[in-house]
Formats: C-alpha cells, sequence, structure tokens
C-alpha cells in the first residue's frame, strides 16, 4: 500500500500561504484597532506610514463597516494611503479608483458603500487623479450619465463632490457641477438636499442663491462628515452658511 506524504516543497508552498494569510489578518485587525482609536490624528498617522499596498484590501472593508466614526476614518485614511501610492506609482492608484468604480457598477454584483466618498476625498488631495476621474464621480448624480439608483449611493457622491469643491472648485466649475447639482436642492432625501445645498455653497454659486433661499427654513436634520467630523445639522444651518457665502 502507498501512503501518500507531501513532498518538502508543497509543504513549503502550504506553510508560505497560511503565513501570507495570518500577516494579512494581523494587517485588518490593526488597520481596525487604529481607525477605532480614540486619538483619531495618531490613528490615521499610523495608517498613512503601512505601505499602501498592504492597507488598501483592509480600508476597502472598513468602508462597508456599520460603525459610521469607522467608516468615515476610513475614508480619510483611504485619501492620504492612495494620495502617497499615486506620488509613488500613479497606475497603482489608478487601478484603486477603477477597483471604486467598479463596486459601483450594478455588474460587480456588490454595494460600493463609501467608494464614491473616497473617490471625492482622494481626488480633493490628488490634482492628478482628480483630473482624470472628477467626470466618473459628477456622472453618478446625472440620471443621463452613470446615475447611482441608490440613495446612500447617491448621497456618497454628493458628499465627495463637496469635499472636492473644498479644494478644487475650479475643477468642478469646468465640469459644469452646479448645473447638475442644482435639482438636488429640491430632492425627496433630505440628506441629497443638505449634501447639495453645503456643496453649492462652497462652489460659490450665485446664481442658485433664490434656490438656495427655500431651505432657509428646510427644518430637517443630518448628518454631515466634514472637517474629520461626524455632525448633526439641519439643512436651514447649511443654506445659511451658502447663502452667506455668495
Amino acid at each position: 500500500m502507498v501512503i501518500y506524504q507531501p513532498s518538502r516543497k508543497s509543504g513549503r508552498l502550504k506553510g508560505s500561504k497560511l503565513q501570507v494569510q495570518d500577516r494579512g489578518k494581523r494587517i485588518k485587525f490593526e488597520i481596525f484597532q487604529l481607525l477605532q482609536s480614540p486619538d483619531v490624528a495618531s490613528g490615521l498617522d499610523a495608517i498613512a506610514r503601512f505601505p499602501a499596498r498592504k492597507v488598501i484590501n483592509s480600508l476597502f472593508l472598513a468602508l462597508c463597516s456599520g460603525d459610521e466614526q469607522v467608516k468615515w476614518r476610513a475614508v480619510t485614511a483611504m485619501g492620504r494611503v492612495v494620495g502617497q501610492l499615486a506620488d509613488e506609482d500613479m497606475e497603482a492608484a489608478r487601478m484603486v479608483m477603477r477597483r471604486f468604480m467598479w463596486n459601483l457598477n450594478d455588474e460587480s454584483g456588490g454595494i460600493g458603500w463609501g467608494c464614491a466618498e473616497a473617490m471625492g476625498e482622494i481626488m480633493a488631495g490628488q490634482a492628478g487623479l482628480a483630473s482624470e476621474y472628477v467626470h466618473m464621480l459628477l456622472s453618478y448624480i446625472q440620471p443621463d450619465g452613470n446615475y447611482l439608483e441608490h440613495p446612500l449611493l447617491r448621497r456618497g457622491a454628493l458628499w465627495g463632490l463637496g469635499r472636492l469643491a473644498q479644494t478644487r472648485p475650479e475643477l468642478l466649475h469646468h465640469w459644469e457641477a452646479t448645473r447638475h447639482m442644482i435639482p438636488y436642492l429640491e430632492d425627496g432625501d433630505a440628506p441629497a438636499r443638505g449634501l447639495a445645498v453645503w456643496s453649492l455653497g462652497l462652489l460659490g454659486a450665485g446664481p442658485v442663491r433664490s434656490r438656495i433661499e427655500a431651505l432657509l427654513s428646510d427644518d430637517a436634520e443630518i448628518q454631515l462628515y466634514r472637517d474629520g467630523r461626524l455632525i448633526s445639522c439641519r439643512i436651514r444651518e447649511l443654506a445659511a452658511e451658502a447663502w452667506s457665502s455668495l
């Protein structure tokens, strides 16, 4: 009778694969611990010190977290990590952007939670990627574009555009983003209204002043992530900010 004994070579391969899996689990655990750190700045700094390729998969998982704080910190971390990656290897950074786009595509079979937000965060900090992918992010809110049917995903795209408006308003003006955002001021989804008025205020969209005026009495409360914090605010407060900036 012949008894099968694995060769040393096959044993080494199997052991090596398990070691890689163990390292991946350790990195994932460490990244999630850092995203939950009470010291937010130190946690994000620590994540940014990892080699980008080692943490991107863990950050993709964190974007889907049911914990809003973890999700939004992952968005911020993704912006820093992919921005650094772009400085070293632009094509590798483009692959990450294409992965976001694939996750937001109906054909992917999944739901791209956090992907549009991460795209906006990355482009807010990285000029090269912004010039290449801003039109894709904008297309997600256009009924005649790559419109995102799920309201939560559309909110993500609107937030991403608002984040981009904080650093590259001229780029959004070039793509006539204001024209595509205006209809959302009357959207039945309160967070979409709030995100639209926030973004338009950042863009200094003077011609929509009368449309924004209608939201000065909108008492709906939404959550907004800005300046690294998740806050609760009323749409009328965002409308007042936008009004005063026009």
